[in-house]
């Protein structure tokens, strides 16, 4: 099919429904308000445990920043990649409404889990072999990390260069040791860190069944040619962000006002109220996300079993991402794919496999039009990757950045918690989807929507402008080396509109664009893109670390130059990249086949 033309005749509009005929909610499907709520509530607890993550595994357990970045890239990125067998399984035998089902019980007895850290873990530094207790003083709000030796203490500070320096009580350098002679480190439980990673590893499997699907029966409720689609996908989109908003500002207070336990049951709560809708729909979604017709025997009981099995394997891959030794210097790509984590191959590996077999396969089992489809989503999944490697430093390096060189102060009245400036980004999406709703529903009827491939550049060059202005911002930074968090909270309200270009989209041209056969998973790729992101995303976080001690930085002027300095990288190859995307999205549309 051809793209029409001004000449053509006009696709008939039936993006306003008789409500004789069907019901609706806001001139949507009845069913979209259900679905709406079911996903507003399991990213409530998704995002609520999410705002906490980073930094329990850095204050609670005391990791460092490359086992901290590194666990929270391979955990997100694992939590994307689970979709790829969940559409799949749920395409062939489960059915969606099922699927979303069982994956919430999973995610929140995962939440659950995480509630029992135990002790916090004791903060020493190892000094040229030697170890050492160390001590922090709290003085409003600053913290002050001390090296005991003989009864006396001596100052922590990093130095640009590498080295620390030891200040005595009077002022004076009592000692610097050299890079690499001073070595961080934490005597932890390791019954609760394993405890820790099993609630990590339900989440990850649970989440394989709930998020490919949920999107999946959203798509169903539109029938081929609806205009109302992406207006729908968007509105869905809100849902998501509704959740996290209150979550990301809820978690976090509870975890510094009672504990880390009371932030991640919160999260758990809201799970649990996510499942009940699906579970007590009172019929509302009969016939959506039905097991697929014709099936000789009901093979979810071993499906079951075989999830449970699943959870030691991801347990197994978080502690090998955990303990694996860092790349040695100077082997080159071959030396470091070699190096890489279990997980970091299988990714990569499940990547570079899925996206040309299923092109493969589309080339035998469809039409040159519907192959030069695939083609074009299979295109845009790539430079989704790029997109999400940098939107997600959000959880890691930005809640850092947060933590340790932002002014949290809100025009003196109080101060935010370093995991609630995460809640910018929800507060924008909410201000911001009904608005590009409207935008979008508007340049539709007058013929001037942007085609898919521009919206993904144009957010692809919005997510560098992100950092780029956060970058910029930091050239006002106060004496304390901190950033006021306006400046956070634009890169947020920037990184939101770009999201809004591509997130909601997407999800609707994996449903535009796939054949209908396996569009469960499409769907599972197109979160396997984003695993990749999230994987490589963590890498990057690594390369903006610092060195703490006892959770906390040893010289904040260090810390703001490495940020800057990977900040300043990855706005402007981001900038680069949606370019050449703008440049190619003609030939892009031009294999769409008219799809909008």
């Amino acid at each position: 099919m051809e793209t029409p033309t001004d000449s053509s005749p006009a696709e008939p509009d039936i993006s306003h429904v008789n409500p004789a005929e069907e019901k609706t909610w806001f001139g949507h499907p009845r069913q979209l308000a259900r679905l709406f709520t079911t996903e507003m509530w399991e990213r409530f607890g998704f995002y609520g445990m999410r705002a906490l993550l980073t930094l329990y595994l850095a204050k609670h357990f005391l990791f460092d920043d490359r086992t901290t970045n590194g666990l929270y890239g391979g955990f997100t990125a694992l939590v994307y990649l689970t979709p790829l067998v969940g559409g799949l399984i749920a395409d062939r035998y489960l059915g969606s409404k099922r699927s979303v089902k069982f994956g919430a019980i999973f995610m929140s007895f995962g939440y659950l889990l995480l509630c029992f850290g135990g002790p916090t873990a004791t903060p020493y530094a190892t000094i040229d072999g030697q170890r050492y207790e160390v001590q922090i003083d709290d003085v409003s709000g600053t913290e002050t990390q001390y090296v005991v030796d003989q009864g006396r203490r001596f100052a922590i500070k990093g130095q640009e260069d590498g080295s620390v320096t030891l200040t005595a009580p009077d002022g004076q350098v009592a000692r610097t040791v050299a890079k690499g002679g001073f070595q961080p480190g934490g005597d932890r439980n390791q019954f609760y860190i394993a405890l820790a990673l099993l609630g990590l590893s339900f989440i990850t499997v649970g989440n394989g069944f709930f998020k490919p699907n949920i999107s999946t029966i959203v798509g169903t409720l539109y029938k081929p040619g609806d205009r109302r689609r992406d207006a729908g996908f968007t509105i869905f989109y809100m849902g998501i962000n509704l959740g996290s908003l209150f979550s990301q500002l809820l978690c976090p207070f509870l975890a510094v006002a009672l504990g880390w336990w009371a932030g991640f049951l919160l999260a758990a709560i809201g799970m649990m109220v996510s499942f009940s809708l699906i579970q007590f729909d009172g019929g509302k979604l009969a016939g959506y996300g039905e097991p697929p017709a014709g099936q000789a025997r009901d093979r979810s009981s071993l499906i079951y079993l075989l999830s449970a099995l699943a959870v030691p394997v991801a347990w197994f891959l978080f502690y090998n991402l955990m303990t694996a030794p860092k790349p040695e210097a100077g082997g080159g790509i071959l030396g470091y794919l070699v190096a890489l984590p279990i997980m970091g191959k299988v990714l990569f590996a499940t990547f570079l496999i899925s996206v040309p077999g299923i092109l493969i396969w589309a080339a035998r089992a469809g039409n040159r039009a519907e192959f030069q489809m695939m083609l074009a989503a299979m295109v845009m999944i790539v430079f989704n990757v790029v997109f999400w490697t940098l939107f997600e430093q959000a959880g890691s390096s930005l809640t850092l950045f947060a933590d340790r060189n932002t002014d949290l102060s809100i025009f003196g009245l109080f101060n935010l918690k370093a995991g609630q400036t995460q809640f910018f980004n929800a507060f924008f999406i909410v201000a911001l989807a009904p608005i590009f709703s409207i935008m979008w529903n508007g340049l539709a009827r007058r013929g001037r929507e942007p085609s898919t491939p521009v919206k993904f550049g144009i957010a692809l060059i919005g997510v560098g402008l992100g950092f780029l202005v956060l970058v910029f911002g930091a050239r006002f930074a106060g004496p304390d080396f901190k950033v006021s968090v306006w400046w956070l909270a634009l890169l947020y309200a920037i990184h939101s509109a770009a999201e809004l270009c591509i997130s909601p989209v997407g999800l609707s041209m994996i449903t535009k664009l796939s054949l209908a056969r396996i569009v469960g998973l499409m769907m599972g790729v197109w979160f396997l893109s984003i695993s990749c992101a999230q994987y490589v995303a963590g890498i990057i976080a690594q390369v903006a670390s610092v060195e703490t001690v006892g959770g906390q930085v040893t010289n904040l002027q260090v810390s703001l130059n490495t940020y800057n300095n990977v900040f300043w990288t990855i706005g402007i190859v981001s900038a680069i990249i949606g370019a050449i995307l703008l440049l190619l999205s003609p030939l892009i549309k031009k294999w769409m086949h008219g799809v909008q």
